[in-house]
């Protein structure tokens, strides 16, 4: 069982949220008020469940320009059908109504990628819905030779205003080609309105991998023009993330025991398989505004079971980060602890974060108003068919104004260890409505 150890000292972060978890458990209103944490079953009765089903495929079909094009990538090793796995995705709803659209990364772990961002479209291949290069091809053909295009990408965020926030990793196969960056683009035009290159000291060429950009944006729309934010850039490989203040156009590394990976955890097992990895700082969520309490910057390593902790305006302060690894030690929270890995976090506009586990292999919620514990982690939807390996998670809020969560799954396991079948349907999009996922309804 999962326990908590949280710590005692210098904290007064820690003293508040324990007195208000305290107060407000006791609270017979909680349970009106959130109403989920009562009706959630027990995680012994769930029953697989089926999620709405917007994409699957054997193998990855990618568009190209021309038929010319595509054997000139096919001989140049640009493009190894075989090679390509999808990590995230994300949803632009457009505001005169008109078709979403679905964006799916494509990191270029090696060389086979003919571009690392796209989109769905609605050509069926026979493996798939063929891929459309976003914004175009000619922004990801250099392979690393240009660094105004995109070299390998691996998880977006589209904010309220329509625009996406891009984190580019610029290398491929540990190999760096380019600085990583932060690239926001006008989804509606697909021009660039942001650009930030990492700096020297944020990032470590051969050893750093940036997988995970998080937005937290204070102009939201339709009142702002969401350009007041700070961004969380996870470097797992480099066990740290940056932080960057958007504003003000600079940035400040934190690394510490908290980002580090645990060993124990290095071995990651889905459905019977298991394969290494030993990767730091990965995932993060925030605590949603309105919620009456501080906010704070929630985070774990893949390769850990420690859910982790800081608050906002700590993180957010680069004065506290000029120690190195000893900085702002004292007002890290270790909420507790899983006793498995999760893979990409999301949180819902009411205070539920959401994990991909690996085993049970299933989506979980936790109510950050309570204690990180296992009876309050609640198994929401288990299928260890279509939830093996939730790499790309977003909490999505619709035109009509329902939250929506989206999943990537692709069966990572198969990927490391090499046992990947094209014949059988192997990645997949799903998606559940948020109140239908808490309150155990049907998609």
């Amino acid at each position: 069982m999962a326990y908590l150890s949280f710590r005692f000292r210098r904290s007064t972060w820690f003293y508040f949220i324990l007195i208000f978890t305290i107060i407000h458990v006791s609270n017979s209103a909680y349970s009106h008020t959130y109403h989920v944490n009562h009706r959630w079953p027990s995680v012994g009765s769930n029953k697989y469940k089926e999620l709405i089903t917007v994409y699957e495929a054997k193998n990855l079909e990618f568009a190209f320009p021309s038929e010319n094009e595509r054997e000139a990538s096919l001989r140049n090793g640009h493009y190894n059908p075989d090679s390509p796995l999808p990590i995230d995705v994300d949803v632009y709803y457009p505001p005169d109504g008109g078709e979403p659209t679905t964006f799916v990364t494509i990191p270029r772990f090696g060389s086979g990628v003919p571009y690392s961002l796209a989109s769905l479209t609605n050509v069926v291949r026979p493996n798939g819905t063929e891929l459309q290069p976003y914004p175009s091809y000619d922004w990801h053909k250099s392979h690393g030779s240009n660094c105004d295009g995109l070299t390998s990408v691996y998880r977006i965020q589209i904010d309220s205003c329509g625009k996406m926030w891009i984190l580019d990793s610029g290398e491929i196969g540990f190999k760096q080609h380019c600085s990583p960056q932060l690239l926001v683009l006008d989804i509606a035009t697909s021009s660039v309105v942001h650009r930030y290159r990492l700096p020297e000291g944020m990032f470590k060429p051969t050893i750093s991998r940036f997988v995970t950009p998080y937005v937290d944006i204070e102009d939201a729309a339709p009142n702002g023009s969401c350009e007041q934010a700070f961004v969380y850039m996870a470097d797992p490989t480099g066990t740290g993330f940056v932080v960057y203040d958007v504003a003000n156009g600079r940035s400040w590394r934190v690394e510490n025991k908290y980002t580090f990976p645990d060993p124990d955890f290095g071995t990651h097992t889905v459905a019977g398989e298991s394969f290494e990895l030993v990767d730091g700082a990965f995932g993060f969520a925030v605590t949603p505004r309105g919620l009456g309490v501080p906010r704070m910057l929630y985070f774990h390593s893949l390769s850990n079971d420690a859910q982790v902790a800081i608050p906002l305006d700590i993180v957010n302060n680069q004065s506290y980060w000029n120690d190195g690894i000893n900085s702002a030690l004292e007002h890290f929270v270790l909420l507790g602890k899983r006793g498995v890995q999760c893979a990409a976090p999301a949180m819902t506009s009411n205070g539920v974060l959401l994990c991909g586990h690996l085993e049970p292999i299933g989506i979980f919620g936790w109510n950050i108003l309570t204690p990180y514990t296992f009876n309050n982690r609640k198994m929401l939807a288990e299928n260890p068919k279509t939830l093996q390996f939730a790499s790309g998670l977003k909490v999505i809020t619709n035109p009509e104004g329902k939250e929506e969560v989206w999943i990537v799954t692709n069966r990572l396991q198969k990927s490391f260890t090499g046992t990947i079948d094209f014949n059988e349907i192997n990645y997949r999009i799903l998606k559940c409505g948020v109140d239908e996922l808490l309150q155990r309804r049907p998609c």
